[in-house]
C-alpha cells in the first residue's frame, strides 16, 4: 500500500482537486484507493457528495477508538459512487483535536497505525490535508510515503511553499528518515507573466523536488466538482486531466525506483 499526502499551508492551491483527480486516475487503472479527509472544512468529503454534518462516523471518531483494528477502522469507511474509491470523511469536530487530544502520547501516529490496519484492503491511500500545521497534518505526514505539495503558479503561493518546506524540515528532525516530496505547480496559465515567472522560479529554487511540468487552469475541474466526480471520470479528454495523467506517470516511476 502506497500513501501520499497532498499538503500545503496555503489554501486554494488545488489540494482537493489533486487528491480527487489522482484517485480517479488510479481507480481507472484498477487500483483500490482510500481517500482520507483530514480537513475540518471537509472539502474532499463534500466534493464526493457527502454531507459532513450528517455522516454517522468520521475521522474524528477514529481518534477516539480505544483499540485500532481492521474492523474498527473499516467501520469509518464510506463507499463512494466511484468504483474503486472509498473515503474516510471529515467532520468539523476535527478542529477540536489539537485542544482536546493534542498532548496525548502517540497522538501523531494514530492515522499511520489505522492505515497499517487496513493495508491489505487498498493499493493507494491519498490524504487531503488542512492548510494549517496541527495534529491532523502531523498525522498525515507521519503516515506518508511521499508528500505532494501543490503550488499555485503565482507569487503569494511561493511564500506558502517556503512555510511548508520549513515545516517539513522541522518535523523530519524527529524522524529517522526524511520526507520524500514532490512539488506540483498548479493553476498554470501560460498567457500570464506571473505564471511563467513562478514556474521558472520553482524550477530554479527546488530543482530536485519540483515536477517539471504543470497543471493548467481548466474549467472542467470546477464542472466535475459540481457533478461530485473526479475530472478523470467527467472529462477524461480535458487538458487538465491529461496533465494529471503525466503527473501520475512521473509519480509511479518514482515508486518503482524507490
Amino acid at each position: 500500500m502506497i500513501v501520499w499526502s497532498v499538503a500545503n499551508q496555503k489554501g486554494g492551491v488545488g489540494k482537493t482537486t489533486t487528491t480527487v483527480t489522482l484517485a480517479g486516475l488510479l481507480s481507472k487503472k484498477g487500483n483500490r484507493v482510500l481517500l482520507v479527509d483530514t480537513d475540518p472544512h471537509a472539502s474532499l468529503t463534500t466534493y464526493l457528495g457527502f454531507d459532513s454534518d450528517a455522516v454517522e462516523k468520521s475521522l474524528f471518531d477514529l481518534f477516539q477508538l480505544p483499540d485500532i483494528s481492521r474492523e474498527s477502522v473499516s467501520s469509518m469507511v464510506l463507499s463512494t459512487e466511484i468504483e474503486g474509491i472509498d473515503l474516510i470523511p471529515a467532520h468539523m469536530s476535527l478542529a477540536t483535536l489539537d485542544r482536546v487530544m493534542g498532548n496525548r502520547n502517540g497522538m501523531g501516529l494514530i492515522l499511520k497505525r489505522a492505515l497499517m490496519a487496513v493495508h491489505e484492503d487498498y493499493d493507494y491511500v491519498l490524504i487531503d490535508c488542512p492548510p494549517i500545521l496541527g495534529v491532523m497534518m502531523v498525522n498525515a505526514l507521519a503516515a506518508s510515503d511521499r508528500i505532494l505539495i501543490p503550488v499555485q503558479t503565482e507569487f503569494l503561493a511561493m511564500k506558502g511553499l517556503e512555510r511548508m518546506i520549513r515545516t517539513l524540515t522541522i518535523m523530519q528532525k524527529s524522524r529517522q528518515r526524511g520526507f520524500k516530496t514532490t512539488i506540483v505547480p498548479t493553476m498554470y496559465d501560460k498567457r500570464t507573466k506571473a505564471s511563467l515567472q513562478t514556474l521558472t522560479q520553482l524550477k530554479q529554487d527546488y530543482p530536485e523536488q519540483v515536477w517539471s511540468s504543470a497543471i493548467p487552469i481548466d474549467t472542467k475541474f470546477r464542472d466535475a466538482s459540481l457533478r461530485n466526480l473526479p475530472a478523470s471520470h467527467f472529462a477524461e479528454g480535458s487538458r487538465g486531466v491529461f496533465a494529471y495523467k503525466q503527473l501520475l506517470i512521473y509519480l509511479e516511476r518514482l515508486v518503482i525506483n524507490e
